[in-house]
């Protein structure tokens, strides 16, 4: 085999060239269900957004809108900022949960091969008896 060959085979045996990006709903969907996990997360979403969503529930849409539910991200390189809202069960330690939910978090989206810069958590509501029901038919 000459030596012209061999370079061209050498070249053709090299991966493409070119950028690969993830997507925020991307990181959304698994940070969510990272969060899920945790002990003492009942649901993620804000007020509204829980209304609705047990609507879409009740008539059969369950899968419309749920698996971002509750959270936003943002993918800059390879890194990641993740934004969630939760509702955490009665009794439990926000500080508790909440650093839970970080460490799942982070360690799930880093699985991926991104970092995690921040994980921002807001509680929005506490799961008890009274307030975690479904809206009226």
């Amino acid at each position: 085999m000459d030596l012209e060959a061999t370079r061209e085979l050498t070249r053709a045996s090299m991966p493409a060239g070119g950028t690969t990006q993830v997507a925020d709903e991307v990181i959304e969907k698994i940070a969510v269900a990272a969060a899920r996990e945790v002990p003492g997360v009942v649901e993620l979403g804000g007020d509204v957004a829980r209304f609705f969503n047990a609507v879409f529930d009740r008539v059969g849409l369950e899968q419309l809108g749920d698996a971002r539910r509750g959270c936003s991200a943002h993918v800059t390189g390879d890194a990641a900022v993740v934004n969630l809202v939760l509702v955490i069960e009665a009794g439990r330690r926000v500080a508790e949960v909440s650093g839970q939910v970080r460490a799942q978090v982070t360690q799930a989206v880093a699985a991926f091969g991104l970092r995690v810069d921040e994980v921002n958590i807001r509680v929005d509501d506490l799961a008890t008896s009274e307030t975690h029901t479904t809206p009226p038919a």
